[in-house]
């Protein structure tokens, strides 16, 4: 049983799954770049964690305390944000799929493809609100320190 496919098809397959792979590169470096800010969260709250556990200043415990709440939401943040970025970049990897058995075999997913490709890039949008948010509060805490000193 010989299974013969349309070069033709095939080509045009690839031309269609190109532009979302453009997507999975912008996914990629958002995923560096976020888990980069994780990385340096969790040092500074080892960091803190050590000072303030061989400190025996209670006002300096209490602003560790703090600073280490706030760390936490933030490193939530870029945790979600990460899981949202895997998200987008499975979805458009099924979307590249999709397109390709579409374009090279009797099987119409079209539809099926638009829905991964926007439910995609709805996660994508998401994880976008969560790294801006992560920033803010990053921001937020810059200036409350700034002004304790």
């Amino acid at each position: 049983m010989a299974f013969t496919i349309d070069t033709n098809a095939a080509a045009h397959g690839i031309q269609l799954a190109v532009a979302p792979v453009f997507l999975l590169t912008a996914v990629s470096g958002m995923i560096g770049a976020v888990a980069g800010r994780l990385a340096r969260i969790i040092d500074r709250a080892r960091r803190l964690e050590d000072s303030a556990l061989a400190s025996s200043d209670n006002d300096f415990r209490a602003r560790a305390n703090v600073e280490l709440d706030e760390l936490r939401v933030r490193g939530r943040y870029c945790n979600a944000c990460i899981a949202l970025l895997t998200t987008c970049a499975f979805l458009i990897g099924v979307t590249i799929i999709l397109l390709f058995v579409g374009e090279t075999t009797s099987i119409d997913a079209s539809k099926i493809a638009v829905g991964t490709f926007l439910f995609g890039v709805a996660m994508f949008l998401a994880a976008l609100l969560c790294f801006l948010r992560e920033t803010l509060l990053a921001t937020r805490v810059l200036d409350v320190h700034v002004r304790v000193k």
